[in-house]
């Protein structure tokens, strides 16, 4: 370290060239626990803009001359470079094989932006990020994110922060199959059109079929109503629940952070009182895809990841399986939950289905968890809570307070499968976005490759293991 140069260092606002920090969504299912937590926090003003140091990292792809030789990635440097400081150039390798560049003392804006635009433009180099000086107060200004450890924490979080230096999310809809959407201000900027594919008016509960209207009236049910002997149920808010992990606002002052907090959420409404039935599911897979469903107008929202928190017993259907093939053939990624009945994920819908990403959960310890179902038809897992060792155990994200209808907007904790699945939706938006071209079946693959063992125990099968958003995402955009 140049003590004397660190001294002096001017820092510069790239906006252009950094990430923002956080932003989020959650996913869950309609099987879940969770007291509600905090009360909305105050609006507060838009964070100034991120400051970045005068150093840039740059990742060349795995082919290139310049990734394995040091001089031939200072030759570049150099020529990449502006002005004539003798600070100016390549610094040293990284361990992960990135190379650090110095852009040199006092250099200005519009020259760092274009040394940033050159890196950019050559084929060779598979990103190019600032070298961020990071403070005490470099984690996202949300209220509530010190709670979110299914981001962060070393044992059982996924890793998500390491993933945001190179993408957040932006450009790609993730389509949330659910209950709908009820009005939280941590999520309505990234809230784009949806619709509201329940056709039985008894299920939807808000007075028609189906609609351009995604909207969550409350899906609360008497005892006895949806089966005989079934508990009565307040409203579950699990669709705004889901889409808070996913892509939840970030650096807003207050609430969560979303693991893709810079993607877009398209609500589609399939789950009502009781449940939702294959029919409504299989034409929103379809829509949300950019299929065509007759009498639903033309999608404008195509999703580029679908989410269910979703399912039911009895294994995939033909019906249901030729819906997904659609979706995965028009390059959509669809993930779904394994279930909660800790039993054998193969004897579940749509857990069982093929070329989909089924996930388990695990608890904040490591484990799987109690509920989680498990087996060969597991591909993943990632944290969805485990309430019963403590509330804060759980997945905090976006909700309402209405026990019926809608009241106002809330935070809670819940544990599910349905929670763990918008980690891994939210994990397929941040590689969608880094590497627009990747598949369905390359983003599938690049997840489990780069899991890491679970830290506790899985009895019966937990897929490839704890899935690592930051590692995940850097190796798919170190390829070619």
């Amino acid at each position: 370290m140049r003590t004397s140069r660190d001294v002096r260092r001017k820092l510069i606002s790239l906006t252009a060239v950094s990430a923002t920090l956080l932003s989020g969504t959650v996913v869950a299912s309609l099987a879940l626990t969770g007291p509600a937590a905090a009360e909305p926090a105050a609006e507060s003003p838009a964070p100034a803009a991120a400051p970045v140091a005068e150093r840039l990292i740059v990742g060349y792809r795995s082919g290139a001359t310049e990734a394995r030789s040091n001089a031939a990635a200072a030759a570049d440097a150099e020529a990449k470079g502006v002005g004539s400081d003798a600070d100016q150039g390549f610094q040293r390798r990284l361990g992960t094989g990135a190379a650090l560049v110095d852009l040199g003392t006092g250099v200005s804006k519009s020259e760092a932006a274009e040394v940033i635009s050159r890196y950019r433009a050559d084929p060779q180099v598979a990103y190019v990020v600032p070298d961020r000086l990071n403070t005490l107060q470099a984690d996202p200004n949300d209220t509530e994110y010190a709670k979110q450890w299914d981001l962060f924490e070393a044992t059982a979080g996924m890793n998500v922060p390491g993933a945001w230096d190179i993408t957040a999310g932006s450009g790609v809809t993730v389509a949330v199959l659910d209950t709908g959407y009820v009005a939280h201000s941590d999520l309505a900027a990234n809230i784009v059109a949806g619709y509201d594919f329940i056709s039985d008016p008894a299920v939807a509960v808000d007075g028609n079929g189906r609609d351009s209207d995604p909207s969550d009236p409350g899906d609360w049910a008497r005892a006895g109503e949806c089966y005989a002997g079934s508990p009565a149920s307040n409203s579950s808010w699990h669709g705004t629940h889901v889409a808070g992990t996913i892509a939840a606002v970030a650096n807003n002052g207050k609430g969560i952070a979303g693991v893709a907090h810079q993607a877009k959420i398209s609500p589609v409404r399939v789950l009502g009182k009781c449940g939702g039935y294959d029919s409504d599911i299989i034409d929103a897979i379809t829509w949300a895809s950019g299929g065509t469903v007759s009498g639903v107008p033309a999608n404008a929202n195509v999703a580029k990841v679908i989410n269910m928190s979703l399912g039911g017993a009895g294994s995939c259907s033909t019906a249901t399986q030729s819906a997904i093939n659609a979706a995965v053939n028009r390059g959509t990624t669809v993930v779904v939950a394994a279930g909660n009945s800790n039993a054998n994920a193969a004897n579940y819908s749509p857990a069982s289905c093929n070329n989909v990403i089924s996930v388990a959960a695990l608890s904040r310890t490591g484990s799987r968890a109690t509920y989680s179902n498990y087996g060969a038809a597991v591909d993943i897992a990632a944290p969805g809570g485990q309430t019963s060792t403590g509330t804060a155990n759980g997945i905090l994200s976006t909700l309402n307070s209405g026990t019926t209808t809608p009241g106002t907007e809330s935070y809670a904790y819940y544990q599910g499968t349905s929670m763990a699945a918008p980690h891994i939706a939210g994990l397929a938006a941040l590689m969608k976005a880094a590497k627009p071209a990747l598949t369905p079946a390359q983003i599938e693959t690049a997840i489990k490759a780069n899991a890491r063992a679970i830290p506790g125990t899985c009895s019966g099968g937990c897929g490839a293991g704890l899935a690592d958003a930051a590692k995940t995402v850097r190796a798919v955009v170190a390829t070619g």
